[in-house]
């Protein structure tokens, strides 16, 4: 359980890795390396190269947060991290960053190419919903309809689409304005970790007020996390770049 106001110390790490193995273990079982090979490959190679599973966590602990137990959110939480591995494979493609590394291995495209990746992001897309539904036990059928909106929102023309087309548009700028920056982080970093929280409050039974408050703190601790990864991202640039000269 998280943290409460019994006086009593709490063991962040430890709580952080066993949640973490938890969702490693479930993740490996949700996509089993099966038949047709190539595709579960190319999707376990990037749900499964590791991360800080900030996104599931977090959606777990909102849920105990009011009381629920781990078993209601870990399909959601498997779920919005089938999605965030999702955009990432999305936003390394050639068409988008055409990055080369991902959590320091190739990214998906360089692996297994171009058009396995696409699929394999689109296969990722589909099974976090139907896992939400599928897997979800002893939680009323309403909670799952509203986290099912509530993660499709975040990832919607309104948010993490939108703020992909504004990235597109700044590429190429020398100085990016500080609105578009932080419209970005907000529509794409920020809103799946709140979604993330939000939906975890809801599967734990959460009210309105609770869930309205987790959604506050979420949203500024995201934009947090975001400026914080900028800063170290720009660092070891700098770092990088002055082993060179």
């Amino acid at each position: 359980m998280p943290p409460n106001h019994s006086g009593s110390v709490f063991h962040f790490e430890e709580y952080m890795a066993t949640k973490d193995e938890r969702v490693n273990k479930s993740l490996d079982e949700v996509v089993p390396l099966r038949q047709p090979l190539k595709i579960h490959e190319a999707m376990r190679y990037s749900l499964l190269v590791g991360g800080k599973h900030i996104h599931p966590i977090l959606c777990i602990t909102s849920c105990e947060l009011v009381g629920g137990d781990e078993s209601l959110a870990l399909p959601m939480a498997c779920a919005v991290e089938m999605i965030h591995t999702m955009t990432l494979i999305h936003n390394d493609l050639p068409c988008m960053d055409n990055g080369d590394l991902r959590r320091g291995k190739p990214t998906n495209h360089k692996v297994f190419g171009e058009a396995i990746a696409v699929l394999a992001k689109d296969a990722l897309f589909s099974l976090a919903f139907e896992h939400v539904v599928a897997r979800t036990i002893d939680v009323p059928p309403e909670f799952v309809v509203q986290v099912e909106a509530e993660l499709g929102a975040a990832i919607g023309s309104d948010e993490l689409v939108v703020s992909q087309i504004v990235d597109i548009a700044c590429k190429g700028q020398q100085v990016m304005d500080l609105k578009e920056l932080e419209y970005i982080h907000v529509h794409k970093t920020v809103k799946l970790l709140e979604a993330s929280a939000v939906c975890g409050m809801i599967m734990g039974g959460g009210s309105m007020a609770e869930v309205e408050r987790v959604r506050r703190y979420a949203k500024c601790t995201g934009l947090l996390f975001q400026v914080v990864d900028d800063i170290l991202g720009i660092r070891k640039v700098c770092q990088v770049f002055s082993s060179i000269i």
